[in-house]
């Protein structure tokens, strides 16, 4: 029997809503032989490619830069970006509910713009309080641009190729990275963070809006499509829970799943996002070169966009629960290996596989996620678990901070955080679906004709 089977008369489409039909501008032109789904994959990889590869490695970029420019300590910038994670959790915490109720369209155009504004403003700061308002304020459109809405997207679209679509989008938050990096520390050697701000901004807008308006489309059923374009897998998955179930966030904070992965996942990203934060001046002191610090951030997004490709190409037959343990173990080993180990070889060959790892963790929280807890709740739990993951990155970079201003080094700092991340890894064991529900909880809604 082949793996997968077409089953488009069969196939459920979600909707919970009365939902307005859409025909977006870009359905008019591209090739109609083609899935709908995978232009929307594409969409969404380039609003990550964008948004995401300005919106997060552009804090690392800036660390050394807001320094010395400002004459601001290391503590109080880190301080900045701590809080701008933190905001962006909340945020994402407060939209999710309302992105599964009314759909992340609005949110992603108010983001778009209001990332590319904040960054813009970023060039123009005279005083560090006002580093502490713009940050916060982008962290705000940060959440509202991008994760949850993408993921809510994703989602919607996907059930069994859920891992192969994320793979295909989130490779474009690596390439973003990998571009952007490199291009943020040119201009500003060029032009000074005015120059940087003021081009990277600009490009937020001027790709990430058109995007949103002319291809993404927030559930297929607004096409009278279905998810997979009706495609089923043969076999069960496992792990894979009930996709249709309607999830309280009461209901779901009394699953010991849930509360794994809200310990889990902030112990890991807190780790993952201050090393990265921290990433360019750690490697830049070592080797007392600037470039050298870029380029390593660019290693780890070439090497996050080809593992996710990799991993995505199987994962959709896996239990995602034991491979984000493995890549969580291997992360902290890493990370381990690169605090005593002073080799330029070395270092960069070790970045490239912290790459392989960070890239895929992060996606397979919103795998997980989906495949515990399904799509019908999605946005209010992946929002849930974005608030306490982001919260716990944003004090990522200020315990780095603070802990190298103490022990005059990165060394202690970073074996600090690769302790916490084997212990996130150990957490997530336990992140396992619950019993089937009552079929009143889990009815699925009746296809639409297309």
């Amino acid at each position: 029997m082949a793996d997968r089977v077409r089953l488009c008369e069969h196939a459920p489409v979600i909707a919970p809503l009365e939902l307005p039909r859409r025909r977006p501008p870009a359905h008019r032109v591209l090739p109609g032989r083609v899935f709908y789904g995978w232009w929307v994959t594409l969409g969404c990889g380039i609003l990550l490619f964008v948004g995401v590869g300005v919106g997060f490695y552009i804090l690392g970029i800036l660390l050394d830069p807001l320094q010395s420019e400002h004459g601001w300590s290391n503590g109080a910038v880190s301080g900045a970006s701590g809080l701008y994670f933190a905001v962006n959790g909340v945020a994402n915490a407060v939209m999710g509910p309302h992105i599964d109720r009314h759909g992340p369209m609005p949110f992603m155009v108010a983001g778009v713009l209001g990332l590319g504004g904040c960054l813009i403003a970023v060039g123009h700061l005279t005083a560090l309080w006002q580093l502490y308002l713009v940050y916060p304020l982008m962290g705000i459109a940060f959440a509202a641009a991008a994760n949850v809405s993408v993921n809510s997207i994703l989602t919607r679209w996907w059930i069994h190729r859920r891992a192969r679509a994320m793979s295909v989008s989130f490779s474009f938050v690596s390439m973003g990275g990998a571009l952007f990096a490199p291009l943020g520390t040119s201009l500003i050697h060029q032009g000074g963070i005015r120059l940087a701000t003021l081009v990277l901004g600009l490009s937020v807008i001027g790709i990430g809006l058109p995007v949103v308006l002319l291809v993404l489309v927030w559930d297929p059923a607004q096409m009278g499509l279905s998810a997979d374009d009706g495609y089923v897998p043969s076999r069960p998955v496992p792990g894979m829970g009930d996709q249709y179930r309607l999830w309280s966030r009461a209901e779901a904070l009394r699953t010991v799943a849930l509360w794994a992965m809200l310990i889990g996942f902030p112990l890991v990203m807190l780790s993952q996002v201050g090393f990265l934060t921290h990433q360019v001046a750690f490697l830049s002191r070592r080797f007392d070169s600037d470039t050298i610090g870029s380029l390593a951030i660019a290693t780890s997004a070439v090497g996050s966009a080809v593992a996710r490709l990799v991993v995505g190409s199987f994962a959709d037959g896996v239990d995602k629960r034991r491979l984000t343990v493995a890549l969580i173990g291997v992360q902290a080993a890493t990370v381990y290996t690169l605090v005593v180990v002073d080799n330029l070889v070395v270092d960069f060959a070790l970045v490239l596989v912290f790459g392989f790892t960070m890239g895929n963790i992060f996606m397979l929280q919103s795998l997980l996620v989906g495949e515990i807890f399904g799509l019908r709740s999605f946005g209010s739990i992946f929002g849930l678990l974005t608030a306490s993951a982001q919260i716990a990155a944003g004090a990522g970079p200020v315990l780095i901070g603070y802990l190298e201003q103490r022990s005059g080094s990165y060394a202690l700092p970073l074996t600090v955080t690769a302790t916490l991340t084997l212990m996130g890894g150990l957490a997530i064991v336990w992140a396992r679906p619950e019993a089937a529900p009552s079929p009143l909880r889990s009815e699925r809604p009746a296809a639409r004709s297309g």
